[in-house]
Protein backbone atom coordinates (compact mmCIF):
# COMPACT_ATOMS: atom_id res chain seq x y z
CA UNK A 1 0.00 0.00 0.00
CA UNK A 2 1.58 3.27 -0.78
CA UNK A 3 2.76 5.77 1.57
CA UNK A 4 0.42 8.41 1.02
CA UNK A 5 -2.45 7.00 1.56
CA UNK A 6 -1.44 5.33 4.95
CA UNK A 7 -0.75 8.55 5.91
CA UNK A 8 -4.21 9.82 4.85
CA UNK A 9 -5.51 6.74 7.03
CA UNK A 10 -3.61 7.39 9.86
CA UNK A 11 -4.61 10.95 10.39
CA UNK A 12 -8.60 10.49 9.42
CA UNK A 13 -8.53 7.50 12.36
CA UNK A 14 -6.61 10.32 15.06
CA UNK A 15 -9.46 13.07 13.99
CA UNK A 16 -12.73 10.44 14.41
CA UNK A 17 -10.83 9.63 17.93
CA UNK A 18 -10.10 13.09 18.44
CA UNK A 19 -6.97 12.95 19.37
CA UNK A 20 -4.78 16.32 19.98
CA UNK A 21 -2.36 17.25 17.30
CA UNK A 22 -0.13 17.85 20.08
CA UNK A 23 0.03 14.10 20.93
CA UNK A 24 2.61 12.37 18.91
CA UNK A 25 2.53 9.27 18.04
CA UNK A 26 4.38 6.88 16.25
CA UNK A 27 3.50 4.60 13.52
CA UNK A 28 4.78 1.74 11.48
CA UNK A 29 3.87 1.69 7.66
CA UNK A 30 2.15 -1.44 6.69
CA UNK A 31 4.62 -2.35 4.32
CA UNK A 32 7.55 -2.18 7.19
CA UNK A 33 5.72 -4.78 8.91
CA UNK A 34 7.08 -8.82 8.52
CA UNK A 35 4.98 -11.63 8.90
CA UNK A 36 6.78 -13.96 11.18
CA UNK A 37 6.06 -17.77 10.76
CA UNK A 38 4.86 -19.32 13.09
CA UNK A 39 6.62 -20.72 16.00
CA UNK A 40 7.26 -24.28 15.29
CA UNK A 41 6.50 -26.05 18.64
CA UNK A 42 8.64 -29.62 18.14
CA UNK A 43 6.65 -32.86 18.33
CA UNK A 44 8.04 -36.36 20.23
CA UNK A 45 6.27 -39.28 18.85
CA UNK A 46 6.76 -42.40 20.94
CA UNK A 47 8.30 -45.65 19.63
CA UNK A 48 6.76 -47.51 21.88
CA UNK A 49 3.18 -49.59 21.68
CA UNK A 50 0.56 -50.10 23.79
CA UNK A 51 2.87 -53.14 25.83
CA UNK A 52 6.23 -50.99 25.46
CA UNK A 53 7.00 -52.96 22.79
CA UNK A 54 9.24 -51.53 20.22
CA UNK A 55 7.70 -49.98 17.24
CA UNK A 56 9.31 -50.84 13.71
CA UNK A 57 8.83 -48.84 10.60
CA UNK A 58 5.83 -50.53 9.32
CA UNK A 59 3.88 -50.21 12.91
CA UNK A 60 3.68 -53.34 13.79
CA UNK A 61 5.71 -54.36 17.64
CA UNK A 62 8.92 -55.89 17.43
CA UNK A 63 8.56 -59.41 18.80
CA UNK A 64 11.58 -60.22 21.34
CA UNK A 65 14.03 -62.65 19.54
CA UNK A 66 13.27 -66.47 21.50
CA UNK A 67 16.30 -68.18 22.65
CA UNK A 68 17.38 -71.01 21.37
CA UNK A 69 16.30 -74.16 23.67
CA UNK A 70 19.24 -75.39 25.41
CA UNK A 71 20.71 -78.79 24.08
CA UNK A 72 19.98 -81.67 26.43
CA UNK A 73 23.10 -82.76 26.15
CA UNK A 74 26.01 -80.85 26.32
CA UNK A 75 30.30 -81.35 25.14
CA UNK A 76 32.12 -84.33 25.83
CA UNK A 77 33.80 -84.13 29.20
CA UNK A 78 37.38 -83.14 29.35
CA UNK A 79 39.63 -85.92 31.08
CA UNK A 80 42.96 -86.73 31.79
CA UNK A 81 44.13 -89.97 30.84
CA UNK A 82 43.78 -90.86 34.50
CA UNK A 83 40.22 -90.22 34.66
CA UNK A 84 38.94 -91.54 31.49
CA UNK A 85 40.91 -94.85 32.22
CA UNK A 86 39.23 -94.92 36.00
CA UNK A 87 35.46 -94.01 34.51
CA UNK A 88 36.14 -96.28 31.19
CA UNK A 89 37.13 -99.29 33.23
CA UNK A 90 34.38 -98.81 36.28
CA UNK A 91 31.40 -98.56 32.74
CA UNK A 92 33.29 -101.76 31.00
CA UNK A 93 33.72 -103.87 34.71
CA UNK A 94 29.56 -103.23 35.34
CA UNK A 95 29.01 -103.74 31.74
CA UNK A 96 30.88 -107.24 31.70
CA UNK A 97 29.08 -108.30 34.65
CA UNK A 98 25.36 -108.07 34.19
CA UNK A 99 26.10 -109.64 30.50
CA UNK A 100 27.43 -112.58 31.86
CA UNK A 101 25.29 -112.76 34.84
CA UNK A 102 22.68 -112.70 32.14
CA UNK A 103 24.05 -115.20 29.97
CA UNK A 104 23.78 -117.39 32.80
CA UNK A 105 19.97 -116.36 32.89
CA UNK A 106 19.92 -117.33 29.01
CA UNK A 107 21.18 -120.07 26.43
CA UNK A 108 20.94 -117.66 23.40
CA UNK A 109 24.03 -115.36 24.88
CA UNK A 110 27.67 -115.30 24.30
CA UNK A 111 29.67 -113.14 26.11
CA UNK A 112 33.68 -112.55 25.82
CA UNK A 113 36.12 -109.85 27.31
CA UNK A 114 39.81 -110.17 26.87
CA UNK A 115 42.15 -107.52 26.62
CA UNK A 116 39.96 -104.78 26.77
CA UNK A 117 37.72 -106.05 23.89
CA UNK A 118 34.17 -106.94 24.82
CA UNK A 119 32.13 -109.28 22.43
CA UNK A 120 28.35 -110.02 22.92
CA UNK A 121 26.64 -112.82 20.51
CA UNK A 122 23.46 -113.99 20.36
CA UNK A 123 22.26 -117.01 18.48
CA UNK A 124 18.82 -116.02 17.16
CA UNK A 125 20.25 -114.05 14.43
CA UNK A 126 21.10 -111.04 16.01
CA UNK A 127 24.89 -110.89 15.72
CA UNK A 128 27.52 -110.16 17.84
CA UNK A 129 28.28 -106.84 19.51
CA UNK A 130 31.96 -105.66 20.05
CA UNK A 131 32.43 -103.00 22.47
CA UNK A 132 36.22 -101.68 23.64
CA UNK A 133 38.10 -98.75 25.20
CA UNK A 134 39.65 -96.11 22.43
CA UNK A 135 42.32 -94.62 24.92
CA UNK A 136 43.45 -92.22 21.81
CA UNK A 137 39.90 -90.69 22.19
CA UNK A 138 39.16 -91.03 25.76
CA UNK A 139 36.07 -92.55 24.16
CA UNK A 140 34.29 -95.55 24.16
CA UNK A 141 33.60 -97.90 20.68
CA UNK A 142 30.58 -99.72 20.07
CA UNK A 143 29.83 -101.95 16.91
CA UNK A 144 26.11 -103.14 16.37
CA UNK A 145 24.94 -105.48 13.90
CA UNK A 146 21.73 -103.54 13.56
CA UNK A 147 22.94 -99.65 13.49
CA UNK A 148 26.73 -99.54 12.92
CA UNK A 149 29.76 -98.30 14.52
CA UNK A 150 29.21 -95.30 17.27
CA UNK A 151 31.55 -93.33 19.44
CA UNK A 152 30.60 -92.86 23.24
CA UNK A 153 31.99 -89.64 24.74
CA UNK A 154 31.93 -89.52 28.55
CA UNK A 155 29.53 -86.45 29.47
CA UNK A 156 29.23 -85.61 33.03
CA UNK A 157 25.49 -84.67 34.64
CA UNK A 158 26.41 -83.08 38.17
CA UNK A 159 28.14 -79.67 38.33
CA UNK A 160 30.35 -78.14 40.90
CA UNK A 161 34.09 -79.14 41.68
CA UNK A 162 32.79 -82.79 41.18
CA UNK A 163 32.22 -82.32 37.33
CA UNK A 164 35.18 -79.89 37.37
CA UNK A 165 37.76 -83.12 38.50
CA UNK A 166 35.81 -85.30 36.42
CA UNK A 167 34.12 -87.42 38.94
CA UNK A 168 30.43 -86.43 38.67
CA UNK A 169 28.05 -88.62 37.47
CA UNK A 170 28.10 -89.12 34.08
CA UNK A 171 26.90 -90.90 31.04
CA UNK A 172 28.69 -92.29 27.64
CA UNK A 173 27.06 -90.82 25.08
CA UNK A 174 26.93 -90.58 21.38
CA UNK A 175 26.95 -87.04 20.58
CA UNK A 176 25.54 -87.08 17.37
CA UNK A 177 22.62 -88.38 18.09
CA UNK A 178 22.58 -87.48 22.18
CA UNK A 179 21.98 -91.82 23.21
CA UNK A 180 23.64 -93.56 25.37
CA UNK A 181 25.08 -97.07 25.51
CA UNK A 182 22.46 -98.29 27.76
CA UNK A 183 19.64 -96.95 26.01
CA UNK A 184 20.95 -98.73 22.55
CA UNK A 185 20.97 -101.87 24.89
CA UNK A 186 17.43 -101.48 25.72
CA UNK A 187 16.27 -100.59 22.07
CA UNK A 188 18.28 -103.13 20.22
CA UNK A 189 18.33 -105.71 22.47
CA UNK A 190 15.27 -105.00 25.16
CA UNK A 191 18.44 -105.33 27.70
CA UNK A 192 18.25 -102.77 30.08
CA UNK A 193 21.74 -102.43 31.88
CA UNK A 194 20.42 -100.47 34.86
CA UNK A 195 18.22 -103.06 36.00
CA UNK A 196 19.45 -106.43 38.10
CA UNK A 197 19.53 -109.30 35.86
CA UNK A 198 16.92 -111.31 38.47
CA UNK A 199 14.26 -108.98 38.04
CA UNK A 200 14.14 -109.04 34.25
CA UNK A 201 11.04 -111.45 34.93
CA UNK A 202 9.05 -109.58 37.40
CA UNK A 203 9.39 -106.81 35.09
CA UNK A 204 7.92 -109.05 32.12
CA UNK A 205 5.02 -110.22 34.28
Amino acid sequence: MPRSIVTKVARATLRSLQISRNTRISYTPFAAVSVLPRATVPRFYSTAGPGGNIITPDKQPAQPKEDAAPSVVGAATELTDDQYHKLADQYMDRLVTHLEELQDERDDIDVEYSAGVLTVSFDDGIGTYVINKQPPNKQIWLSSPKSGPKRYDYVALGDGQNEKEGTAKGEWVYLRDKSTINQLFRDELQIDLSMPVGNYGEEEA
